[in-house]
């Protein structure tokens, strides 16, 4: 078991704790990688979260023009070319 003492610091409005590269390995957390941080039994509990990549048809259905700020594109064909 890998485990280290750390200070919680400011960060904003809120906590943070840095995670040692050897946390980090054992528990084979990757940077920018999702978590869920949960309080089980009065316990900080950390978990990954392995998202599956998610197909073109559904990034384009999760697209929100308002919430991503951009226009809407029609279903037009565009020929480029001579």
């Amino acid at each position: 078991m890998t485990e280290a003492i750390l200070s919680i610091k400011q960060w904003g409005n809120n906590l943070a704790i840095s995670l040692p590269a050897a946390i980090s390995r054992e528990a084979h957390l990757q940077l920018n990688q999702r978590v869920r941080i949960s309080v089980e039994a009065g316990h900080v509990v950390i978990t990954p979260i392995n998202d599956a990549p998610l197909t073109l048809e559904q990034r384009l259905a999760s697209f929100d023009p308002e919430r991503h700020g951009g226009e809407v594109m029609t279903n037009s064909t565009i020929f480029i070319g001579k």
